[in-house]
């Protein structure tokens, strides 16, 4: 009898007969979904963890009103690594817009690193990184009578999630700059410091930082 979690139901509904064992889904075929928590209950409906092996939907979501929820939370990490970015000076920030499967090569070295150094398993790590790092509120700039004024706003859960994943991504490519360090290294390094829940993580000092703004504007 097949152990729970590693193997998929062996039965075919329609004719009742048993079909081959089919092996759980890994991510990249080395990580198992299985056991991973959302601890934070605002997040856990927008945080896909739908078992994937190659987290790589083709765009089919992209049209779709808050079709990004039904992408997986990997996923979503990969393609903020394609933001293209800008150009400040001579320093260019994001060189990688469309390159989806270096981006993929990226991840899955950040996540090996991750599981050398923390003997967990880096999808559950990373979620919980992402709990960390989710503002819960921030300022909003309103204008009455030709005076700005800044008003602190509760953030939604699905914004919550976006700007984690680009506090990560920023903070790994600051990591980056200018550094002997790779970008997977960079990127395993700013997750494991934030589901540490460090200030030496730069997604978490942006994390604190706007949130002390919103407080300062009640």
């Amino acid at each position: 009898m097949a152990q729970e979690g590693e193997f998929k139901n062996n039965v075919n509904k329609e004719g009742g007969e048993e079909l081959p064992l089919q092996p759980a889904l890994k991510l990249f075929g080395k990580w198992s979904y299985e056991g991973v928590t959302v601890r934070d209950p605002g997040l856990r409906a927008y945080i896909n963890l739908r078992p994937v092996y190659l987290p790589h939907t083709f765009g089919r979501h992209a049209k779709r009103k808050f079709g990004k929820v039904d992408v997986p939370i990997v996923e979503r990490l990969v393609n903020r690594l394609l933001a293209p970015g800008r150009e400040k000076g001579t320093k260019k920030i994001g060189m990688m817009g469309g390159k989806k499967f270096h981006a993929l090569s990226i991840v899955k070295q950040a996540f090996e690193i991750i599981e050398k150094r923390t003997n967990e398993n880096p999808i559950q790590v990373f979620v919980r990184a992402l709990e960390n790092v989710a503002p819960r509120e921030e300022t909003v700039e309103i204008r009455q009578g030709g005076i700005v004024r800044r008003y602190a706003v509760d953030i939604s859960p699905q914004r919550r999630l976006d700007l984690a994943l680009k506090f990560i991504v920023a903070g790994a490519r600051r990591r980056a700059w200018n550094s002997p360090l790779s970008l997977a290294e960079c990127l395993a390094e700013e997750i494991i410091l934030a589901a540490r829940n460090s200030m030496d993580s730069y997604a978490i000092r942006k994390k604190v930082e706007i949130e002390r703004i919103a407080e300062a504007s009640r």
